[in-house]
């Protein structure tokens, strides 16, 4: 077959759906030999890709855009480099797909956030998203959800058939492991200033990662111990001011640490760094950084949403997501136990191992195949 790959969305500082997109290309790459891969992503991401050797995938150049005209792309020009690549389906991987196309199609979906929490999303994407999330749905050949959480609140939500959407997980890079080399560690540790001792949170600053929740359980910790620090890493996303108010009316200025976006290739430095992992969001499509943090060997303590109950179960601690007693209480134990420490680290460790790239690229070349012979 002759597969299209829609990249376009992908950001130079991938995070999430980003990393998806990146992981799954390079897996899709490594294992095909059997089908031809166009790949459309914008030209200062080609950058990206480029140690990966000659086979049978072709990166095509696109113009850089905003989000609002990569959908204006998307809709009207990419159908028409289906027809040019002659392409027999294209795999849109980032919820929305061409309103009208000469090959068969399959979108990706990573959650379903715009329509059960649109009030944490900005103007723009809570007009543009939803729209074209339902439409891409119904008219695809095929649909993929990232993880059973997402696929069951897509078929509830957009009353597409069941048989219809397949899950499909996330992977773990394979860099993501206990690194052992102290130079390397200590390397990373002057690079971002991180303090001897300190409680790691990566993801975007935005509201459905229950910032304030975390900031209020922390200064219960510094109350009765002030060893540890706070490091949030990820990039300022929207409707942030309830976690900078949250700082200044808390005073925790000298206790917790903003590294902004961390690059893909220092993230599992940070992860080895960190004593423990807090992911205390609301709601979450896959949530790679808990995953990766286990695969590093470092204890994770997470909101018990259903995706971390999926996800996580008893390889990692979970709260109810808005309780910040049982998050205090849970994150004062496990920093003071040192058994219980040794235990989640090894068993994190051995749960992350389910969650693996190749798998994911296979299970997708899997879907393209069915469409194929159906």
């Amino acid at each position: 077959m002759r597969i299209g790959i829609d990249a376009s969305p992908l950001p130079l500082e991938p995070v999430g759906a980003g990393t998806y997109i990146i992981q799954l290309i390079r897996a899709l790459a490594e294992i095909n030999s059997e089908h031809d891969l166009f790949v459309f992503l914008h030209r200062t991401r080609l950058l990206l890709f480029d140690d990966l050797p000659a086979g049978r995938i072709k990166f095509i150049p696109i113009s850089d855009s905003t989000p609002a005209l990569r959908l204006i792309w998307e809709q009207f020009e990419l159908p028409a480099l289906a027809r040019q690549y002659k392409l027999d389906l294209l795999h849109s991987l980032h919820y929305t797909s061409p309103y009208k196309l000469p090959c068969l199609s399959v979108v990706t979906f990573h959650d379903m956030t715009f329509f059960m929490y649109p009030h944490l999303h900005t103007v723009s994407k809570r007009l543009l998203f939803p729209f074209y999330i339902r439409s891409s749905a119904h008219r695809a050949n095929a649909l993929i959800a990232v993880s059973e959480t997402t696929r069951r609140d897509a078929i509830r939500i957009l009353a597409i058939p069941e048989q219809k959407i397949v899950t499909i997980p996330n992977g773990v890079s394979s860099d993501f492991r206990q690194i052992t080399d102290q130079r390397l560690l200590q390397e990373c540790r002057r690079k971002y200033q991180l303090p001897d001792n300190f409680i790691l949170f990566v993801g975007t600053i935005e509201p459905r990662k229950n910032l304030p929740l975390l900031l209020r359980a922390f200064r219960r910790l510094l109350d009765e111990d002030s060893g540890h620090h706070l490091v949030l890493a990820g990039n300022q996303g929207w409707m942030t001011g309830e976690v900078w108010e949250s700082l200044q009316d808390l005073r925790l200025e000298e206790y917790v640490h903003l590294t902004g976006y961390i690059p893909l290739s220092d993230l599992p430095m940070l992860y080895n760094l960190a004593h423990v992992f807090i992911y205390p969001s609301l709601y979450e499509g896959f949530g790679l950084p808990p995953i990766e943090a286990m695969a590093c060997g470092t204890p994770v303590i997470a909101s018990a949403i259903p995706v971390n109950q999926d996800h996580i179960g008893d390889a990692g601690i979970l709260f109810p997501p808005g309780d910040e007693r049982s998050l205090f209480e849970n994150l004062s134990r496990l920093i003071n136990d040192r058994q219980l420490q040794a235990e989640l680290s090894a068993k994190g460790r051995e749960r992350s191992k389910a969650f693996t790239w190749r798998s994911c690229a296979l299970g997708t070349l899997g879907v393209y195949q069915r469409l194929e012979t159906s």
